[in-house]
């Protein structure tokens, strides 16, 4: 079955249904009896991670079949959207989140002085938030079956994975989740617009927009020669 979109089709449920499927209480549960809860997390990666190369490979060897053809004007929606996913994937991965992986430990013993800091104030999930967007906006401009799977699997991944840590949080915190709810949103800007929390400007800062920016351009400068398509409208 290699080289075939099947193949692709399975190492991409792979990959969307693994974080799932092991991040669900019945699964790490029994994990956790045989490997411990400091063995938990090198598997969790170890299998997300073999996963993750899998599907790439298997996107790699999958055959070309067109589904349909994009209109060039459509080039423009990865062009303009892009800069905030790549903002909120750079945001969300330097700052301190209630929602990254190992947070529910700290949470346990308490609430930081400020739960929403930063980016935070906007979107609890904004790495989340900048992977969808990313596959989203790309998705627009996927006429063929292979990019579609792959793309889908993101934002299936994506969406469903913030639905899925808000779950497994309140279900782990109980009431010490309720502040960190109250004051932040999955939804951007939700907590903000009713004044549950104040946009946090100073906690992200302009060295993380100025990141994003830099990192977006070299991205541009990069794009035909590592993925053989250009990123600009034909």
């Amino acid at each position: 079955m290699s080289g075939t979109l099947n193949a692709l089709f399975v190492a991409t449920l792979a990959f969307v249904g693994g974080h799932f499927l092991l991040s669900s209480a019945p699964v790490r549960r029994r994990v956790v009896r045989v490997l411990g809860e400091a063995g938990f997390m090198p598997a969790y990666s170890l299998a997300i991670t073999g996963a993750f190369i899998w599907m790439i490979v298997a996107y790699r060897a999958a055959p070309n079949v067109p589904v349909w053809t994009p209109p060039a004007a459509m080039a423009w929606i990865p062009l303009v959207l892009m800069p905030i996913s790549v903002f909120l994937v750079v945001a969300g991965l330097t700052t301190r989140s209630p929602t990254l992986v190992g947070a529910e430990r700290t949470l346990a013993y308490g609430l930081p002085e400020n739960p929403a800091p930063g980016i935070i104030s906007i979107t609890r999930h904004p790495f989340l938030w900048g992977t969808a967007l990313w596959a989203a906006t790309h998705l627009t401009v996927s006429g063929d079956l292979a990019n579609i799977t792959v793309m889908t699997g993101i934002v299936v991944l994506s969406i469903g994975g913030m639905m899925h840590i808000d779950h497994r949080r309140e279900e782990t915190l109980g009431a010490t989740w309720g502040p960190v709810k109250l004051t932040t949103s999955l939804v951007p800007f939700a907590a903000i617009l009713p004044g549950r929390t104040r946009l946090d400007w100073r906690g992200i800062g302009w060295w993380r927009l100025l990141a994003a920016v830099a990192i977006y351009l070299l991205i541009l400068q990069l794009h035909t020669w590592a993925l053989g398509v250009s990123p600009w409208p034909a």
